[in-house]
C-alpha cells in the first residue's frame, strides 16, 4: 500500500515538473514579438505529453521534458514562432510511438508535419552493410530542409539539447554524438549564423572528448579573469568617454574567447595558453538614431576610436558593407591598446547584433510585418544544397564530405570582368569560380584571367580579384580536376559529370567485351569478368569495362591466353589433392597472399569501455597510422569491417569523420598500460641558434630522461633553427617531461608535440 503510495506521490511531483516546464515554456513565448497561438502549443504538448507517457530518459527523468528544453531553445535561442516550437514538441513522437506522419497532419496540418517528418529518422535495416545509416538521416534532414529551413533550425536545438545532457549518456554515445557535433552541426550552425550556439556545441563537445585540457583551459581563464577586467576597464574607459561625446546609446562587452577555439589555436599554432593573446575582444553595441544612418553610425565610431588607438593596418573587417553569407554584419578593427597588446572591437548595431546571435530566424524579426522566411543568400546556399542532393553519391562518407565542404564559415569577395560582386569561400580556386557560374563555364573552362594575367585553374584567389574565365568548346572535365576544385557545388557538378562519362564508356566496355569474348567462344559471365579484373589488377568490374570503353585497355593475346591456362591449372590442383602433395611452397606463397591482420576478439561489446592493455595493444588491436597514439592520450577505438579494432585520437581528423559516419562502430576506449612498451613520437623545437645548442638537447633527451632518440633533424636559417626530434617514448607523461626540460634550456623558444 505504501509503495502505491510513494508512486502516486512521485506521479504527481513529476506532473507538477512537467507542467511548470510548460508554463516556463508559454511564459517565454508571450514574451517575444510572434503572433500568439498559444492554443495550437499546448494542444501540441497535452498530445506529445500523452503519446511519451511513461516513459523516461536515461537520466531518469520524464521523457516529455526533453521536447519541451527543445521547443524552449528554438522559441528563445532561435527566435521561432507556434510552427516551430509546435513541431519542437512533437518531434520524437512518430520515432518513438505508434502514431505516424498522417496522425500528426490530420491533427495539427500538413506543415508541422512536414516538419516532423524531416526530423525523424528512417528506420534502419533498408541499407546495405556499407551504407551509413547516419549519412543517411543526415541527408533525409538536408532534403526536407531545402523545403523549410526550420526543420535543420529545430535540429540543431535538439542536438544542443542532447549536448547539454549529455553526462548520462554511455561513453561509446558520448563520442558518437559529440564527434558528430563537432563535424556537421557546429558549422550548420555557423553557417545558419547562429554564433552563440555554435560556440556551445563546439565547447560542450570538446568537454567530452577531452575532458583534462577543458579543465586546464577553464581554470586558467578563471585565474587570469582579474587581470582581463582590469585591462577591459582600462581599454574602454577613453571609448566611452569619446562615445558618450558623440551622443551615442551604446553599450560595450567583453567578449572572452571560447575554450575549444583557445584549444583549437594551441594546437594549430604550437604555442601555450599563456601566448595567446586575442583572449579577449571587445564588442560595441549601438542603437542608431535611425535606421538609415546605421551604416553611417558603424563608420563613426571606428573613426572615434582609431584616433584614441592606433588600428593594426591590415586587420579591418567590414562585413558591414559587404554581409557574410548567412547575414552576419559587424564592423571589425584591431587596435593597439596602452599595454602593448592587440586587441579586436567589434562594431554593431542591436539588428545586428541580434543576426549575430540568432542567424536568420533574427531576419525575419525585423522584416515589415514580420516577414517572409525567404532570405537571398539564404536560398542560395539551399540551391547549392538541393544541387548536391539531387546528385546522389555513392558513399555515404563522401556525401557527408562534400556538405562538409559547403559550410565554409570565411568568405572572400571576388568581382567579375563587369564589376559584378560574388562571394566565395576562402581558398577557393579559378576552376570552382567558373562552376559558381554555370556548370557550362566550369566544365569547358581551360584558364583564367586574374587582374587581366593569365593563370591556371588550379590558381587560389584573393579577395577582391577580378576574375575572368576562359573556355572552349573542345575542353571538357578531367578527373584531376578534384584534386584542386574546393567547393561544394565544383566537386558534386565535375564527379557527376565524370561519373556519367564512366556510364557512357562501361556501355561501351560492355558491348567490346561482349564481342571479344564471342570470338574466342568464351561465355560472359562473373568469373570471366573476374579472371580479366584479376589479370590486369582492377578493383571491380565497373572498373574493367570503363578502361576498355574509354580505349586505355585494348584487348588481345595475354587476355586469350589466360582463359587457355585453366584446364591445365584446375588439372594440376586436381592431381595435388588427389595425391596430397600439396607442398610447402604453395602454402607459403598463399599465406604471403593473404594479407597480415590482427586476430581481434570476435565479441565486442560497444557498450563497455575497452582496456587497453600492453598484451591487447601488440595481439589484438591496429594503432591508427594517421594520429600515432600512445598511453594517455585521448584515444577511442573504430570496429572496422574485418572486425579489427583501430586505436585513434579523438581530435584524429579521420576518427572525426567515422564519427559522424559509423558511430555505431565506435568504442570507448581506456588506458590501462605499464611502462612496457614504447611508442614513436615526434617533438618539435624552435628558438635562436648557438654553439653547443644540439649537444644540449640530446643530452637532456638521452641522459637526463634516459629516452632513445630514433631520428633528429635540424634546419637554421638567419640564425632560427626548427627541428624534429622523433623518440620512443611510454606515454603522455614522457611527452610532458621532455617538452619541459627542453623548455628549460635558455635558447629554445617553442616546444610541441606533432603529427609526423
Amino acid at each position: 500500500m505504501e509503495e502505491n503510495l510513494d508512486l502516486k506521490e512521485k506521479e504527481k511531483a513529476e506532473e507538477a515538473m512537467i507542467q511548470a516546464a510548460f508554463q516556463d515554456l508559454l511564459n517565454c513565448y508571450l514574451a517575444t514579438k510572434h503572433r500568439k497561438r498559444v492554443e495550437i502549443i499546448t494542444k501540441a504538448f497535452n498530445f506529445a505529453n500523452q503519446a511519451h507517457k511513461g516513459i523516461k530518459r536515461r537520466s531518469g527523468e520524464p521523457y516529455i521534458l526533453h521536447p519541451i528544453a527543445v521547443a524552449k531553445i528554438v522559441c528563445t535561442e532561435i527566435g521561432l514562432g507556434s510552427t516551430s516550437i509546435c513541431a519542437a514538441l512533437l518531434h520524437d513522437v512518430v520515432e518513438d510511438t505508434d502514431y505516424t506522419v498522417e496522425d500528426i497532419e490530420n491533427i495539427f496540418g500538413p506543415k508541422i508535419a512536414q516538419i516532423v517528418d524531416g526530423l525523424t529518422k528512417i528506420s534502419g535495416g533498408i541499407f546495405g552493410d556499407k551504407a551509413s545509416a547516419q549519412a543517411e538521416n543526415f541527408k533525409k534532414l538536408l532534403l526536407t530542409m531545402s523545403d523549410d529551413i526550420r526543420v535543420i533550425l529545430i535540429k540543431i536545438a535538439d542536438r544542443l539539447h542532447n549536448m547539454r545532457t549529455l553526462g548520462s549518456m554511455l561513453p561509446s554515445k558520448q563520442y558518437k554524438i559529440a564527434g558528430e557535433t563537432m563535424y556537421i552541426y557546429a558549422p550548420l550552425a555557423n553557417r545558419l549564423g547562429l554564433y552563440k550556439i555554435k560556440t556551445e556545441l563546439e565547447n560542450l563537445s570538446f568537454k567530452y572528448e577531452h575532458p583534462e585540457e577543458y579543465a586546464t583551459i577553464a581554470q586558467k581563464l578563471e585565474a587570469t579573469a582579474t587581470e582581463r577586467d582590469k585591462v577591459f576597464k582600462e581599454f574602454t574607459a577613453p571609448i566611452r568617454e569619446q562615445l558618450d561625446k558623440m551622443g551615442m546609446k551604446y553599450y560595450i562587452l567583453a567578449r572572452v574567447k571560447s575554450i575549444y577555439s583557445i584549444w583549437n589555436k594551441m594546437q594549430t599554432k604550437h604555442v601555450p595558453f599563456e601566448e595567446i593573446y586575442d583572449i579577449l575582444a571587445v564588442r560595441i553595441i549601438f542603437t542608431p538614431k535611425n535606421l538609415d544612418e546605421e551604416l553611417n553610425d558603424c563608420f563613426d565610431i571606428y573613426v572615434a576610436i582609431s584616433k584614441i588607438y592606433k588600428p593594426h593596418p591590415d586587420r579591418l573587417r567590414d562585413w558591414v558593407s559587404h554581409p557574410k553569407a548567412n547575414g552576419y554584419q559587424a564592423l571589425h578593427v584591431t587596435l593597439m591598446g596602452n599595454n602593448g597588446q592587440w586587441i579586436e572591437v567589434q562594431i554593431r548595431s542591436e539588428r545586428m547584433n541580434d543576426v549575430a546571435e540568432q542567424g536568420f530566424a533574427a531576419h525575419w524579426k525585423y522584416k515589415e510585418g514580420g516577414g517572409s522566411e525567404d532570405e537571398g543568400e539564404l536560398e542560395k546556399w539551399l540551391k547549392t544544397i538541393k544541387e548536391i542532393l539531387d546528385d546522389p553519391q555513392p558513399d555515404a562518407i563522401d556525401f557527408l564530405d562534400t556538405i562538409k565542404l559547403n559550410l565554409f564559415a570565411s568568405e572572400i569577395f571576388v568581382f567579375t570582368p563587369k564589376g559584378d560582386l560574388k562571394t566565395m569561400p576562402q581558398n577557393c580556386t579559378a576552376l570552382d569560380f567558373a562552376f559558381s557560374l554555370h556548370t557550362d563555364i566550369g566544365s569547358h573552362c581551360i584558364g583564367a584571367q586574374v587582374n587581366h594575367k593569365l593563370v591556371p585553374l588550379s590558381h587560389k584567389l584573393q579577395s577582391g580579384d577580378q576574375v575572368e574565365i576562359l573556355t572552349s568548346k573542345s575542353q571538357h572535365v578531367q578527373p584531376e580536376w578534384m584534386n584542386y576544385a574546393t567547393t561544394a557545388r565544383a566537386r558534386a557538378k565535375i564527379a557527376s559529370i565524370l561519373r556519367k562519362e564512366a556510364k557512357v564508356n562501361q556501355k561501351e566496355g560492355e558491348t567490346i567485351l561482349a564481342d571479344f569474348l564471342k570470338a574466342e567462344g568464351i561465355r560472359m559471365d562473373d568469373s570471366a569478368l573476374d579472371k580479366l579484373t584479376r589479370l590486369h589488377n582492377f578493383h571491380t568490374h565497373d572498373e574493367l569495362l570503363v578502361a576498355i570503353g574509354s580505349k586505355k585497355l585494348t584487348l588481345g593475346d595475354t587476355d586469350r591466353n589466360a582463359f587457355k591456362e585453366k584446364p591445365e591449372k584446375s588439372w594440376k590442383k586436381l592431381l595435388s589433392f588427389s595425391f596430397g602433395t600439396n607442398n610447402k611452397e604453395e602454402k607459403e606463397s598463399e599465406e604471403e597472399k593473404a594479407p597480415q591482420v590482427k586476430a581481434t576478439p570476435n565479441k565486442i561489446d560497444t557498450k563497455k569501455i575497452l582496456k587497453l592493455t600492453e598484451e591487447a595493444i601488440s595481439k589484438e588491436y591496429i594503432m591508427a597510422d594517421c594520429c600515432h597514439p600512445i598511453p594517455g592520450d585521448d584515444v577511442l577505438g573504430y570496429i572496422n569491417e574485418n572486425n579489427q579494432v583501430i586505436i585513434h585520437k579523438r581530435q584524429c581528423p579521420v576518427a572525426a569523420r567515422l564519427k559522424s559516419s559509423y558511430g555505431n562502430r565506435i568504442i570507448a576506449t581506456q588506458w590501462d598500460t605499464h611502462k612496457d612498451l614504447s611508442f614513436l613520437v615526434t617533438i618539435y623545437v624552435k628558438g635562436i641558434d648557438c654553439m653547443g645548442l644540439l649537444n644540449e638537447v640530446t643530452q637532456v633527451i638521452s641522459r637526463q630522461l634516459n629516452v632513445n632518440i630514433r631520428k633528429l633533424t635540424m634546419e637554421t636559417n638567419d640564425g632560427i633553427f626548427e627541428g624534429r626530434i622523433q623518440l620512443y617514448v611510454h606515454d603522455v607523461d614522457d611527452v610532458r617531461t621532455i617538452c619541459n626540460n627542453l623548455k628549460q634550456i635558455q635558447n629554445i623558444k617553442q616546444v610541441s608535440r606533432i603529427e609526423d
